[in-house]
Formats: C-alpha cells, sequence, structure tokens
C-alpha cells in the first residue's frame, strides 16, 4: 500500500486502506486491516471514523491511546488545512472555501455547536470562534457576550453558523428568534450580521438566501 500510496496517490487507496496505513502508524505490530475495515463499516467512511466521539473510539477494542491520537490528530490538521484557506481572507467572496471549512468543522458533530465569524471592514476573518455547546437540538446562545466580543476583536461584522446533528439544516423557530435577538444587540453598536448558516450532513442554510435576514 505504501508502494500505490508513492506512486499513484491517495485517490488509489480505499478508505479502508488509508485507515489500515494510519493505525499502522500509530500501532505498527499486527495487521491493522480487520480493525479498519470493521471501524469503516461501523462509522461508514474514513472521515466518520476521523470525527467519531473520542470516547466510542476509545471503548473500541483494538483502539488505544495512541491509535484514537492519531485519528484525531488527521482530523485536526484537515480542519486547520481548511481554515488556513479562509483566515484573514474576505469570506464573503469566496463561499466554496467557507463552506468546505464549516462541513469540516461542524457536518459531523453529534451536538449542536454554535460559531461566530468575526470579520473586520474588509469582511476578513478575524476569528472563528466556538460559542457554545449543547445537547442534540439545543444550544444556548447569549447576544450581550457575542457583541462583547466582537468589540475585544473590534470587528464590524458577524456571521453565525451552527450545526443541526440530524443532518437538516431548515431553521427552527428557535433558531430564528436567536438570530434576531443577536441582529438586535449587534446592530445597536453598529456591528452587522450579515448571515447565519446553518450546517447539516452535506448541505446548509442561509438565512440571508432564505430572506430571513
Amino acid at each position: 500500500m505504501r508502494e500505490k500510496l508513492l506512486d499513484r496517490g491517495t485517490d488509489a487507496l480505499a478508505d479502508y486502506e488509508m485507515l489500515e496505513m494510519l493505525l499502522f502508524l500509530a500501532m505498527p505490530k499486527g495487521d491493522t486491516k480487520p480493525l479498519a475495515k470493521a471501524l469503516i463499516n461501523r462509522y461508514g467512511s474514513f472521515a466518520a471514523v476521523l470525527a467519531a466521539p473520542q470516547p466510542d473510539l476509545l471503548a473500541t477494542p483494538g483502539l488505544g491511546p495512541h491509535s484514537v491520537s492519531a485519528l484525531k490528530l488527521v482530523q485536526a490538521s484537515a480542519i486547520r488545512m481548511a481554515r488556513a484557506e479562509v483566515l484573514g481572507q474576505p469570506v464573503l467572496n469566496d463561499w466554496d472555501k467557507l463552506m468546505t471549512y464549516l462541513h469540516a468543522a461542524l457536518a459531523r458533530e453529534r451536538v449542536e455547536q454554535v460559531r461566530v465569524l468575526f470579520l473586520d471592514t474588509r469582511n476578513r476573518l478575524l476569528a472563528d470562534e466556538a460559542q457554545a455547546r449543547g445537547t442534540v437540538n439545543h444550544t444556548p446562545v447569549y447576544p450581550r457576550e457575542v457583541v462583547r466580543r466582537a468589540l475585544e476583536l473590534n470587528a464590524t461584522a458577524l456571521i453565525l453558523v451552527h450545526n443541526h446533528p440530524s443532518g437538516d439544516p431548515t431553521p427552527s423557530r428557535d433558531d430564528k428568534a436567536m438570530t434576531r435577538e443577536v441582529q438586535t444587540a449587534a446592530t445597536a453598536l453598529g456591528i452587522t450580521l450579515h448571515d447565519h448558516i446553518i450546517v447539516g450532513n452535506g448541505t446548509w442554510t442561509s438565512f440571508r438566501k432564505l430572506g430571513l435576514l
């Protein structure tokens, strides 16, 4: 497989082969193919294995701290690479790169997480910060805290982002109410709320495009 990787590139490897090689690097004794195939069968794909909750992975027979650390390191690397493509850039000009990053960070999360993208006067990304984590269908957001952090960063605009673990990005009544509250608090201090993006499983919804902002 190493020769296949070096000669033909990663596209020549199946998901279980990529996982098999990664596990072998973390624990180079024994055959990692059965474990790799079992994980792919359980979670569905290489990406889904990387995004699986750490406690679930640690509870899997055959996996230990070294192998789980390797999986999480690869996941974090993928997210950071995607984030590097948008950090410091005018995010409103390249939605494809922005959504690639947001999907990498949120699409496979099993609980709701609200993130805020803080932008400068040229709509360049100053910071992307998680504001809160909640349950499978609810996350509390405090508009005053969002605005306070924007002022600390000298941000002039915001984009709200959160995920729906159900996979359906349709805005809920609570989503709409929270968006109105944040918009009111931000507008009072001259900060623009550009959009609220909800990330589902392979899809997303924009409040701006829906006419809700």
